[in-house]
């Protein structure tokens, strides 16, 4: 009969459980389907060559029908988010309008799904290159661009060698009897003895070595290696269990040197559009081109500027500099 009443608790206590389970199923499922949806998409170029599909920056995003929380602008690589509101589902219908000045405006219809929007915005002017420009207004040409900067170099110079002699003075056979400091076996009395090298400020240490050089040099040993490591202070104790030994110490003196080292890179040019990186060392970076057969520099600051064309800079987390300049109207590459 207990058994009989044990079984029918466990059936009712099953019950319940797959009842919780069940009902949190739900609950959550609603939940998940009232969270707002996010649209992920990028804004990229319309070229016939994938190459020169270049990423566009700073378009303007919205959802035509007032079904978004807000609208967005497209990052530096193109890509965008917009949230939509509550209770759009999917597979509702939203219109999604993409603005531009330099772009054909679009609107692109599509479902609510989790795919990603790849949208190609038209140039309003397809080349630059190729516009037509009043005979007394022609195109300045721009040639030979180049991207030059400079970075900290630093390098080592041996300015000198650091050289000390020390001597552990003992007496051999003399029994320790626990009197430290002693021999490693506690056999016999030994003498310990420590010095130091400074290589003086702005200096240090490298190849640091220690030698025994006199005396019964077999029944000597290093406790403390202060020097291996190299650096302004380096430091040794010896250890020493038999007649007075002599030590050599030494070291090669070093001093860092910094000096700027002025370089040349050059950018890649796929139809108006200029691409180049900077090394996270990278100082005082500039562009040099030609402009109609004129040399001329150009300063890049923190936000990059230049006459003849429009740029745009992103920061990796290294702090290495990836710039995009698209080309104005008016101008042309060679």
């Amino acid at each position: 009969m207990l058994q009989g009443r044990k079984t029918i608790l466990w059936a009712i206590v099953a019950s319940i459980g797959a009842f919780a389970s069940l009902f949190l199923g739900i609950r959550f499922f609603r939940n998940y389907q009232r969270r707002p949806i996010l649209l992920r998409g990028a804004v990229i170029k319309q070229d016939d060559d994938p190459i020169k599909q270049s990423p566009i920056t700073g378009v303007d995003i919205s959802e035509a029908n007032g079904l978004a929380s807000s609208g967005a602008k497209s990052n530096f690589t193109g890509y965008f988010t917009i949230p939509l509101l509550r209770g759009v589902g999917r597979n509702d219908s939203v219109t999604l309008r993409f603005l531009h000045p330099d772009y054909v405006p679009l609107d692109l219809t599509e479902l609510v799904s989790d795919k990603l929007t790849i949208v190609h915005l038209v140039p309003i002017h397809k080349d630059p290159q190729e516009k037509a420009v009043p005979v007394d207004h022609p195109a300045i040409t721009v040639a030979n661009v180049r991207i030059r900067y400079s970075t900290e170099s630093v390098t080592q110079d041996n300015i000198g060698t650091g050289v000390k002699t020390f001597q552990i003075q003992n007496v051999g056979n003399v029994a320790c009897l626990n009197a430290s400091p002693c021999s490693p076996d506690g056999k016999w009395k030994a003498a310990i003895n420590s010095e130091s090298l400074d290589a003086g400020e702005g200096s240090v240490f490298r190849n640091a070595r220690v030698s025994c050089i006199a005396g019964p040099c077999p029944f000597t040993r290093i406790d403390n290696d202060g020097f291996s490591q190299g650096g302004r202070y380096i430091k040794v104790t010896v250890r020493n269990w038999s007649d007075t030994t002599t030590f050599l110490f030494q070291a090669e003196v070093f001093r860092p040197q910094i000096s700027d080292l002025v370089r040349m890179t050059y950018p890649i040019i796929l139809g108006t559009s200029l691409n180049f990186t900077l090394p996270p060392t990278a100082e005082g970076p500039s562009v040099e081109a030609e402009l109609n057969g004129e040399n001329i520099i150009f300063p890049l600051g923190p936000i990059p500027i230049l006459s003849w064309a429009d740029c745009n800079v992103s920061v990796a987390k290294n702090q290495a500099k990836f710039y995009r300049c698209e080309l104005n109207s008016g101008y042309r590459f060679r």
